[in-house]
């Protein structure tokens, strides 16, 4: 099974901007659905944002939507997250996930995840 690597996480201020990157590599990706999940020390694991397989539809967490944005390259089979404005309490890892039964919000619908990348956000 294809992994899929999250890169793009460092420490950043404030209201910084920052972008993720998932590779995928692989024909799976053109069926998947496409996530981003965030995991704070002692919380617990909570969607930011889902592109579908044909990126025509999007979700979001309500307090990312206007500053963050998804997307997918399919010729690079990459998705993308850029994140705007960045917030301290949104320090966290960062997951990019895979799902095969539609866009959805939920971890337990995704089947394949990364290793995650660390954001840091100072005040």
């Amino acid at each position: 099974q294809a992994r899929l690597t999250e890169s793009g996480g460092r420490s950043v201020q404030t209201g910084d901007s920052l972008k993720l990157t998932c590779a995928y590599p692989g024909r799976a990706f053109t069926l998947a659905a496409m996530g981003w999940f965030r995991q704070a020390p002692g919380k617990e694991l909570e969607f930011v944002a889902a592109i579908s397989w044909d990126g025509s539809t999007v979700k979001y967490l309500d307090s990312v939507e206007d500053r963050f944005t998804i997307s997918r390259d399919s010729g690079k089979n990459m998705v993308l997250l850029q994140m705007n404005s960045l917030k301290p309490e949104e320090t966290a890892t960062y997951y990019c996930a895979a799902a095969f039964t539609g866009i959805s919000n939920t971890p337990d619908k995704f089947e394949s995840w990364g290793q995650g990348t660390q954001v840091t956000v100072s005040s």
